[in-house]
């Protein structure tokens, strides 16, 4: 069909609501112009570039309010390389992953490596979330803070089990958008690229002293861990301030910019409100609409962060997404392997409330004309 011309008044100031890469602040983007020709292009290993890798780790800690003994780790590689680190060098037998999303379900395909026992795999539906048992034998414990896939959400409680047992949280489209408490894990790891609205490429991680105390023994003990994927390595180079490879440096320019804007804004507990007042309106409009639902039933497992909505059968929800497309309102596509009639909306911590208000108000308008 043609599309269908918005009015200017529900075209979002910013029409990106992608869940990654994510909405990036034209300030950080002017930041990176800051250092063009003082860092862009210098050596990863000297004062400049490490004195800004210092900064964002004592931003992070900030931010997160870290427990005395903690420390904010970084390496190279996303959230997808630190899944292959974790089952090197912090799983020490076996681990028990929950799985509720494409992303949950393949940390727990890497921790399926040949040389540890293989997983408890405590699996939910899509749009549902699973629970921790402590377990005999278990090492690790493992889940998302926020599935990006289906919009469900976790909470983070320590899991107490054997002891020594370590919880580990993939955080990488919740860090720096929902609040909780960090002395609840001993690995809290992301990527950049969602609510710090910067590139991929390095995984970011609050670390306790178990952890690292685990990640050294392991790397003490003889097994054979990839030089790329040891945390060993990246304990160290960390403590340098650097990386074991050259990282990019526009990514840590764009996201020490956001880092310091969320925390002089008022730091976790003003991005959590904001995010929860974002994905609130959305949530709102569905359960008001008569073609739209959450497609998270239960409301204590909706995320704040990534919304998931479901459309009736009478209504095609991808030529939904073609025409707000059209408009300039894009990445309001589903995640492609879920298969199913929605939109999934980003509301990072980035994107403004009233955009996603007017979004609504965008959706309202095509629905009339389909």
């Amino acid at each position: 069909m043609a599309n269908i011309s918005l009015p200017s008044n529900l075209i979002p100031a910013d029409g990106r609501f992608g869940c990654g890469p994510s909405k990036i602040r034209p300030e950080q983007v002017a930041a990176v112009n800051e250092i063009a020709t003082s860092v862009l292009g210098t050596s990863h290993r000297q004062a400049p570039v490490k004195n800004m890798v210092g900064r964002i780790r004592e931003g992070l800690g900030d931010l997160f309010t870290i427990p005395e003994g903690y420390e904010v780790l970084l390496g190279n590689g996303g959230a997808t390389s630190f899944w292959d680190s974790a089952a090197h060098s912090l799983i020490e037998r076996r681990s028990q992953n929950l799985t509720f999303g494409e992303f949950s379900s393949k940390f727990a395909s890497a921790a399926s490596a040949p040389f540890l026992e293989a997983p408890d795999v405590i699996k939910a539906e899509a749009g549902s979330r699973s629970v921790s048992v402590p377990t005999e034998g278990i090492d690790v414990y493992a889940w998302p803070h926020n599935e990006t896939s289906t919009g469900v959400m976790a909470p983070i409680n320590r899991v107490h089990g054997d002891a020594g047992a370590l919880t580990v949280i993939d955080a990488t489209s919740a860090a720096g958008g929902i609040d909780f408490d960090a002395s609840q894990a001993d690995v809290y790891y992301f990527s950049p690229q969602k609510n710090f609205a910067s590139d991929g490429g390095l995984w970011f991680a609050l670390f306790s002293p178990a952890a690292i105390e685990r990640v050294e023994r392991i790397a003490a003990s003889g097994r054979y861990i990839p030089e790329f994927l040891s945390l060993a390595n990246a304990v160290s180079n960390s403590r340098l301030n650097q990386t074991l490879n050259t990282p990019a440096l526009t990514t840590l320019a764009m996201l020490e910019n956001q880092v310091k804007w969320i925390n002089d804004n008022g730091g976790l507990t003003w991005a959590s409100a904001r995010t929860a007042e974002s994905s609130g309106v959305l949530y709102d409009w569905a359960e008001r609409s008569s073609v739209a639902t959450p497609f998270v039933s239960n409301p204590e497992h909706r995320s704040q962060v990534v919304v998931t909505i479901d459309f009736d059968e009478s209504i095609d929800a991808a030529e939904i997404a073609k025409q707000l497309r059209a408009n300039g309102i894009v990445d309001t596509e589903p995640y492609r392997k879920l298969g199913r009639n929605q939109l999934r909306v980003a509301t990072f911590t980035a994107i403004e409330p009233d955009d996603v208000r007017t979004l609504t108000g965008a959706i309202d308008y095509i629905l009339e004309r389909l």
